[in-house]
């Protein structure tokens, strides 16, 4: 979800991929205030974006271009999810080549713009559990090349995560854990689940958790962050305006709130632009927004120290 229209457009005219002119691409991959904001609409953009992966050179291009947009908007560390079945899909390339190739790029648009880079491997819930086991192996095998943890994502008013335990297990006793998408188009229970059953190093969205008490206690006392995206959060249909969107009232409940872009394509946002709502339209003040930086360092997937120090080099920058 993070490719430039204008490289959309460059590559749809080298390789002869049949789109529409800019005008007419951006509604294809980027959702509009005039659709409907609803899960199949946000998921619908995905199916164009996915038919750009035709080369190596393409695959490692957008790679760098998400790192180096990344540096122009003044992030200090990035974990970018990837999904190698998608990259892999339209020219049938094996899932481990495609992770190499993610890997490199990733290692050297580090280098070139100084943000650190780590990768999450990714697999959806409406797709084959054979699948995801590949996934996690090969990216077990590919922890010394910049990946820290794994993701499910996917169609979650539709598909239960829980035949992915055994998988996600596999992973979190080889050192990756686990981000788990839950509590988004699906209530408070799956929240419950990725907690519980999935053992979630975080939960991706899980907005919807204060439907259930119980489950929000459970939240709070295990201290699982949450990856909150409040501009996808309203054009996914989850929260009916950013007015009534929870996030005030999951820090009141003392959940380990953090703030994230999902998908900056597809929401034509960047971080920045998350930070800005949070305080101007949510009343979020600048003190509590730094904070919850600090909370977003200190929940990565790094090793300790690494994080540790990560959280302590942002706070001598806002100091």
């Amino acid at each position: 979800g993070t490719l430039r229209l204008s490289t959309m457009v460059e590559l749809s005219r080298e390789h002869g991929i049949s789109l529409p002119g800019t005008a007419q691409l951006r509604p294809l991959v980027q959702v509009q205030a005039d659709e409907a904001y609803t899960f199949r609409n946000f998921l619908s953009k995905f199916s164009t974006l996915r038919l750009f992966y035709r080369s190596p050179e393409i695959i490692q291009r957008v790679t760098r271009e998400a790192v180096e947009d990344a540096a122009a908007d003044n992030i200090r560390y990035l974990e970018l999810r990837f999904t190698p079945v998608a990259l892999a899909r339209v020219q049938n390339y094996p899932m481990g080549e495609v992770m190499d190739w993610v890997c490199a790029a990733a290692r050297e648009a580090e280098a070139q713009t100084g943000v650190t880079v780590r990768l999450l491997a990714s697999f959806n819930r409406h797709e084959p559990v054979e699948l995801a086991e590949e996934v996690v192996k090969l990216a077990v095998d590919r922890r010394d090349m910049g990946i820290v943890g794994v993701d499910i994502s996917g169609n979650e008013a539709e598909f239960s995560a829980l035949p992915f335990v055994g998988v996600l297990r596999e992973a979190q006793q080889a050192g990756l854990p686990a981000a788990i998408h839950a509590g988004e188009w699906g209530g408070a229970e799956n929240v419950r689940e990725a907690i519980l059953d999935l053992n979630a190093g975080r939960i991706g969205h899980g907005v919807r958790v204060l439907e259930d008490p119980v489950v929000t206690a459970l939240a709070r006392e295990r201290a699982v962050p949450f990856e909150v995206c409040l501009t996808s959060n309203v054009q996914s249909g989850v929260v009916s305006d950013l007015s009534h969107h929870p996030l005030k009232r999951m820090m009141a409940a003392g959940l380990n709130v953090t703030i994230n872009t999902d998908d900056p394509c597809i929401s034509q946002i960047c971080l920045s632009d998350e930070y800005r709502l949070a305080m101007d339209e949510l009343g979020i003040d600048l003190s509590v927004l730094q904070m919850r930086i600090l909370a977003a360092a200190r929940a990565s997937f790094l090793p300790e120290p690494a994080r540790d120090l990560l959280a302590e080099r942002l706070r001598a920058e806002f100091s």
